[in-house]
């Protein structure tokens, strides 16, 4: 099973999204994060993002910020959001309802805060509800 994260740019909530699911599956499982902006495209995630991950035994450093492609709709069996407008940018590239149907927000219907312009205490407050909502996410695809 593939599965992909998306956020704005790819360096803040997707990366630690993508390596707190990982954390939690085993290696038959592909995840991956991306971007619906290609601004920071082949950069580390934020500092911050990589020092929370740090903090609670994840290491997010070696990614590298990509930008979410329409063929990633086909590629990928889940795709999570981190808002609404990430949504409805992915939900813009989808071909067909089989592609809409693996789409969703990563907190069912709620938003996890963008922490960019944030403080240490708001990067961990993101990692908290991802952490949550990965052991979710896990508890789902490892039953399935």
């Amino acid at each position: 099973m593939k599965i992909l994260m998306v956020c704005l740019g790819n360096i803040c909530r997707s990366p630690l999204a993508e390596g707190i699911l990982k954390s939690k599956l085993s290696s038959d499982f592909i995840v991956e994060s991306a971007g619906t902006i290609d601004m920071h495209q082949g950069k580390a995630p934020d500092s911050r993002s990589i020092n929370v991950a740090k903090k609670h035994g994840i290491d997010i450093s070696n990614q590298k910020s990509k930008h979410l492609q329409s063929k990633d709709l086909e590629d990928f069996d889940l795709i999570f959001c981190m808002d609404r407008n990430n949504l409805k940018d992915v939900k813009s590239l989808a071909k067909n309802e089989e592609q809409l149907q693996k789409i969703s927000l990563i907190l069912n219907d709620a938003e996890v805060p963008d922490p960019y312009w944030g403080n240490a205490d708001d990067f961990e407050n993101v990692f908290q509800l991802l952490d949550e909502a990965c052991e979710r996410i896990s508890r789902e695809v490892v039953k399935s």
